[in-house]
């Protein structure tokens, strides 16, 4: 999926407009990596380590990791990068020439390959701690919020990208058609997903800013919206007073938060006027079609081949970071048509016996919610299944009724076993998804609880029926059911 060499394609110079296959090659070096000749990673299988990795790849620098990650198909992606990446965690994973461990912010100090690396007198930093520093000699573009990050960075990244701008780039998820999520670029731009769990995004000090909007979510650091909120202002007070500070107008938490910022502050919005303003959205046949408004004058027609408000809004906020980072109305514009997602972003992952597959991250109800409302909209009059993984079971807890709310806007509901992450995998857990569908099913909603992979196989092959679309959903490892499909599939063609 990777390719093994280190040098990237020029785009075609005839089009600016032309989508690229991989980005430019990197020329410039950020003086923090001037020294670096091998960087350990521990957790490189996590989606903004894997973009970092591709970084550092691109910087000429060598890349070994290690991981518990039992996904063939990533680690077999990351052999043919020419990443030594080991499986599990072990103090002889370090080795002695390395000039820096990077470690995932998931994994504390008493990991072995961070003890060898203190006893080795090997420096460290965390994941977000590298990219402050990088940050540092860069002008930054940091694009924060409950909802969005990925998709808006992704668009952010494309958009600056396809505009030669040549920025460097740390996305949470895969972009489709460049097979990466991260790269160096040989400007002076660096494009950053910045998640606020346990205040993260605090490392970073931008010149661009967004805040998408802010919600109740990371119920074990965030004990209320008012903790998030004051974290998020924090955010906001770190961008550069020369710089602009995006803010969602749709959302009351992300306007409070900003009022604190010494920058310039703009907003934007698909529900009302304001500094930026998306209106007259159309759907086409593969996407929408909207009109964007800046400070009152007419900006731009732009179509994307997304469904969903919500895509609007994302597509919104990045065509303002990207005006006042340089590119034109036309650029955007051009670039945006071209955009073709995210992988676990609404992504078409193609059929089974008649059946449209599709796979999405929504792992909180307004995500949810908006990815099945996004669903009926691209697929009207069709039998909508959504296979929902809950991910933590304090999250599920506290926003129990949201889920229910959610969920009941599929015809058909299949509950998976509860994705644990960061939590014990204790049998509370499972209560916890048994409890979901129970509720689910006394607002007379078909659901069932599957606790297993094959038995969840098994009961959607059963009940599926040409037509039908299949969408499943989480943060976890939900989208192993379209594996599962995909080799029932070579084993009928094969018998």
């Amino acid at each position: 999926m990777f390719s093994s060499t280190m040098t990237k394609l020029q785009l075609n110079s005839a089009s600016a407009s032309s989508t690229p296959t991989s980005p430019v090659p990197v020329k410039k070096r950020n003086k923090l990596v001037e020294s670096l000749r091998k960087v350990h990673l521990v957790g490189i299988c996590g989606s903004g380590m894997k973009a970092l990795a591709e970084y550092l790849t691109d910087c000429d620098i060598e890349v070994t990791g290690s991981d518990l990650s039992s996904s063939e198909e990533l680690w077999l992606a990351m052999q043919e990068r020419g990443w030594n990446v080991h499986h599990g965690h072990q103090e002889d994973h370090l080795a002695s020439d390395v000039d820096l461990l990077i470690y995932s912010p998931a994994v504390t100090e008493e990991n072995p390959e961070r003890v060898s690396s203190q006893r080795q007198g090997i420096a460290q930093l965390s994941y977000t701690e590298f990219l402050g520093k990088l940050l540092q000699d860069e002008t930054g573009l940091c694009i924060a919020g409950t909802h969005g990050k990925s998709t808006t960075t992704a668009m952010t990244s494309h958009i600056l990208e396809s505009s030669r701008l040549n920025p460097s780039v740390f996305v949470g998820a895969e972009l489709c058609g460049y097979e990466r999520s991260g790269w160096a670029g040989a400007g002076d731009l660096m494009v950053v997903e910045s998640c606020e769990y346990r205040r993260h995004f605090l490392n970073y000090a931008p010149q661009f800013a967004a805040i998408l909007g802010i919600e109740a979510d990371h119920f074990d650091c965030y004990a209320t919206v008012e903790d998030a909120i004051g974290a998020y202002a924090e955010f906001a007070r770190n961008v550069s007073k020369e710089g602009t500070l995006l803010v969602s107008a749709d959302s009351e938490a992300a306007v409070e938060a900003a009022k604190g910022a010494s920058s310039k502050v703009a907003t934007f919005s698909v529900q009302t006027m304001a500094d930026w303003w998306a209106t007259d959205i159309r759907s086409t046949p593969t996407g929408q079609r909207f009109r964007i408004f800046h400070q009152g004058e007419f900006f731009s027609e732009i179509e994307i081949d997304l469904p969903g408000e919500h895509n609007v809004s994302n597509a919104l906020a990045a065509t303002a970071i990207c005006y006042y980072a340089g590119c034109s109305p036309m650029q955007i514009r051009a670039a945006l048509a071209r955009f073709e997602g995210l992988k676990r972003r609404f992504e078409s992952v193609g059929s089974y016996r008649g059946v449209t597959l599709i796979d999405d991250y929504a792992h909180h109800p307004t995500a949810v919610a908006k990815t099945l409302t996004a669903a009926r909209q691209r697929f009207p009059n069709r039998r909508l299944w959504a296979v929902y993984q809950p991910h933590q079971a304090s999250r599920t807890t506290a926003l129990e009724k949201d889920f229910v709310d959610a969920l009941e806007l599929a015809d058909e509901v299949i509950i998976a076993r509860t994705f644990a992450a960061r939590e014990s995998s204790a049998e509370t857990e499972d209560r916890t998804a048994v409890q979901l569908a129970e509720k689910l099913s006394a607002r007379n909603v078909s659901t069932l609880y599957c606790g297993a992979l094959d038995q969840l196989i098994e009961s959607l092959d059963d009940a599926l029926r040409p037509g039908d679309v299949l969408l499943t959903m989480g943060a976890g490892d939900i989208d192993r059911v379209h594996n599962a499909f995909t080799r029932r599939l070579f084993r009928n063609h094969a018998s």
